[in-house]
Formats: structure tokens, C-alpha cells, sequence
């Protein structure tokens, strides 16, 4: 399967189109903060939360609308752009999951939502999981969310989470808290330490 940086290479206005697609969602007012309404939910009040591939921002802006203290990260200068033009009171950065750089912690939650592992190589996902993992606080929470359609099974999913010392707290199947069954074609996984 391509990486986001491969498809960018190819596409050079495929950022911009995706940028444009989650505006066009709220333009036809449809509800695009499932994902931040969880994690606000499971957070504690004014958490220090790290968006690790935050894109556009849309999740992390929401987070940081609730009162949070959030700091983004991705690897395409393009969407961090709309994110910085859309939520200016967010702090977000530039990095490469893929390589392990990420802003340094302690974080109170750590999240991917969108598939953002999965267009990851194979062999840097467990790098990603394992950066993210060391700089969450304590107590902190991990959710990862993605679906199987570019092939990280997650069985595979779960043995590098417990590679980097993660343990399962919770699996849904959705955002919208049902249940994960076999049959799931998607994962919303809460991990602690």
C-alpha cells in the first residue's frame, strides 16, 4: 500500500483536495467530531493531548475547543497549514511518525484517528506506536483508530502495542462506542501502560 508521502509525490494537490473535503462535509452540515466527543469524554479535564498525525486539525481544534491543551503533529506541511489558519490557539508541528519524531511529552492522552498508521510502512509502524508510547504521562490513555482497508491487521496492531509496552483497556469497533466483534472492519483501541 502507498505511505501518505507517496501518494502526496504522485498527487502534489491531493493535501489540498483532502483538506477541502472535510470542509465540504461541514459545509453540508455533517457531523465530523465523533472522534474529539470520545476523546473528550475518556480525558480529564484540561488534559495535555498529542493529535499524532493531526492533518488538518480537525480533531486536535475540537479537543482544544473543550479545553484542552493540545499539540499536534504530522508530516505534511500542507494540512498543518489549514490547521494552523483554523485553530491558531493549538500549537502544531512538524514530524514524522514514521521515523519516531514526536513533540516531547509528558501527554495525558495520546490519539490517531484516521488511519494514520496505516499509511505508515509496515516496519514503521511499531517505531510510531513505540515514539508515541514514550511520551505519554503516567496515567495516560493511548487510542489509536483505524480501519483494515490498507492491511494492518490488527491482530499485528495489537502485538506492536504490546511490543511498546501497551496493554489493551478497551476495543470498539467504532467511535460511536460499539462493540468490536471478529467480524469489525475497524478498531478504536484505548491502550495504558
Amino acid at each position: 500500500m502507498p505511505t501518505w508521502k507517496d501518494i502526496v509525490a504522485r498527487n502534489p494537490q491531493h493535501s489540498a483536495n483532502y483538506a477541502q473535503r472535510w470542509k465540504d462535509f461541514v459545509a453540508a452540515g455533517q457531523d465530523i467530531n465523533g472522534e474529539a466527543r470520545f476523546l473528550d469524554a475518556l480525558a480529564p479535564r484540561g488534559a495535555r493531548i498529542l493529535d499524532a498525525g493531526c492533518g488538518t486539525g480537525r480533531v486536535g481544534g475540537e479537543l482544544a475547543r473543550r479545553g484542552h491543551e493540545v499539540t499536534g503533529v504530522d508530516v505534511d506541511a500542507e494540512l498543518l497549514s489549514h490547521a494552523k489558519t483554523d485553530f491558531p490557539e493549538t500549537n502544531w508541528v512538524l514530524g514524522d511518525l514514521a521515523t519516531g519524531n514526536v513533540p516531547a511529552g509528558p501527554f495525558d492522552v495520546v490519539f490517531t484517528a484516521g488511519n494514520v498508521l496505516t499509511f505508515l510502512e509496515p516496519a514503521e509502524r511499531p517505531i510510531a506506536i513505540a515514539a508515541l508510547a514514550d511520551v505519554m504521562a503516567e496515567d495516560a490513555r493511548m487510542v489509536m483508530g483505524f480501519g483494515t482497508q490498507r492491511g494492518y491487521h490488527f491482530r499485528q496492531f495489537l502485538a506492536d502495542a504490546a511490543a511498546a509496552g501497551l496493554k489493551q483497556e478497551l476495543l470498539l469497533g467504532t467511535w460511536d462506542i460499539r462493540p468490536f466483534t471478529p467480524k469489525s472492519d475497524f478498531l478504536v483501541a484505548v491502550l495504558h501502560r
